[in-house]
């Protein structure tokens, strides 16, 4: 009978067997057309029940015949390239990385940076210049009166920074009060201690029941501000740098830098990283570009290698140079460009931590915090050994104790037994 024939007899309407006329038709309205023109042609265009009846029997078939023709004829058809492939070998685990970057994205990322230096320096400026926003819209500044006896702080800003569908939770760590004090000889405690915290922390949430939702507070970088007004490194920079260079991935930075002049940040530069190596500070090194990468992400690694310490420049206000609004500080000489990387090291900088950000988490998660959870499982390991000892010597305490009553007892006895024997 047909597709067409056996729709028609299901639906108690006579069977048409020739609907080429209306298959190919695009739409219901056409259908109908070429309904009323068969009508037309068979005598019965004027009875309205007939009318009806046949009109409604076309435009049914219409639609079931479009779809059998879309789920029977064009699902048939061999898909197009790209959808589902067939070549020989395809498995499609090489769609596992678009997997990774979606779930990440949705996730979001984490990144804490730490910002260690004197006052003055600007610190807080820098910070708000790389990311673009104000992590410190209400902040109180200290009179010289009130640094006299000021203690280090710590203070955490938390900002939710969102980028083309890209979330990241930046976390910005200051140290206001760091090198203040006239006795800076313990200055730093303070912050050793919070790095030490937050390794304890994420030790504690990691061996825990639940650990889907484990927030890294961890202390990924750290900016550590340099002075351009000395002539290298100072007693305090030394002994801060060898204080937490394995607990953190020390970034130095040269302060200010358009208080120098080329010549002077160079020798600086070459100055600082003279007394770095001689005093045996590790800070970080950028890992060395694969043979696979293109020539252009080669030469801006040995770019940014050769630019550390990085001599950087920060300001919020946006100046008109030449018709454009461009970042950058007005002097009467001229304007200092913040983004102009012949002026400083700003994005330098900046391209150094969003390219190796990536790169500076594996570095904390795999040294210095394996280094920290290494320590923490030794001593907890000495405790419980050095308990185990305390337990033996205490018993072995006791037993020679006993071994001494006993003693005494047997003396006892042996006197007692020899005075009958005497008398």
């Amino acid at each position: 009978m047909g597709f067409q024939g056996a729709l028609a007899q299901r639906m108690s309407w006579p069977a048409v067997n020739n609907l080429n006329d209306y298959s190919i038709c695009e739409s219901p309205e056409l259908a109908m057309e070429t309904g009323k023109a068969r009508l037309n042609n068979d005598g019965m265009l004027g009875s309205h029940r007939h009318e009806n009846n046949f009109l409604h029997q076309y435009l049914f078939l219409f639609r079931a015949e479009r779809f059998w023709h879309l789920t029977t004829v064009e699902m048939s058809q061999p898909a197009e390239k790209g959808k589902f492939p067939e070549a020989a070998g395809y498995v499609g685990f090489a769609n596992l990385p678009n997997q990774v970057h979606r779930k990440s994205v949705k996730k979001g990322f984490e990144f804490t940076l730490m910002v260690v230096g004197e006052s003055g320096l600007g610190k807080s400026t820098l910070i708000n210049s790389l990311f673009l926003t104000d992590l410190y819209p209400e902040r109180y500044i200290p009179g010289a009166a009130e640094k006299i006896e000021r203690t280090v702080q710590i203070e955490a800003s938390t900002v939710e920074i969102e980028e083309r569908g890209v979330k990241l939770r930046l976390t910005v760590v200051d140290t206001p009060g760091y090198g203040d004090a006239i006795n800076s000889q313990d200055c730093f405690k303070t912050i050793i201690q919070y790095i030490d915290n937050q390794f304890e922390r994420y030790l504690h949430d990691e061996s825990g029941l639940n650990r889907r939702h484990i927030v890294d507070n961890r202390v990924h970088c750290c900016f550590y501000f340099i002075s351009p007004f000395g002539h290298g490194l100072k007693p305090l920079d030394v002994e801060f740098m060898k204080a937490i260079h394995s607990k953190v991935n020390i970034v130095p930075v040269i302060a200010k830098a358009d208080t120098l002049t080329l010549k002077e940040r160079d020798r600086l530069k070459r100055r600082i990283l003279d007394e770095i190596a001689e005093h045996g500070i590790r800070i970080y090194q950028l890992p060395d570009a694969d043979s696979d990468e293109d020539e252009e992400f080669k030469e801006q690694t040995r770019v940014l290698k050769a630019s550390i310490p990085f001599a950087v420049i920060g300001s919020n206000q946006l100046i008109e140079v030449k018709g454009k609004k461009i970042r950058g500080r007005l002097y009467p000489w001229g304007v200092v460009e913040v983004e102009n990387p012949e002026h400083n090291d700003f994005l330098k900088l900046r391209t150094m931590l969003v390219t190796h950000m990536q790169d500076l988490q594996e570095v904390t998660q795999d040294l210095h915090y394996e280094n920290f959870r290494s320590e923490r499982l030794k001593r907890a390991g000495r405790a419980v050994e050095e308990d185990v000892m305390d337990k033996d010597q205490i018993l072995m305490q006791k037993e020679a104790e006993l071994r001494r009553m006993q003693e005494m007892i047997a003396q006892m006895q042996a006197q007692m037994r020899m005075k009958p024997a005497d008398e």
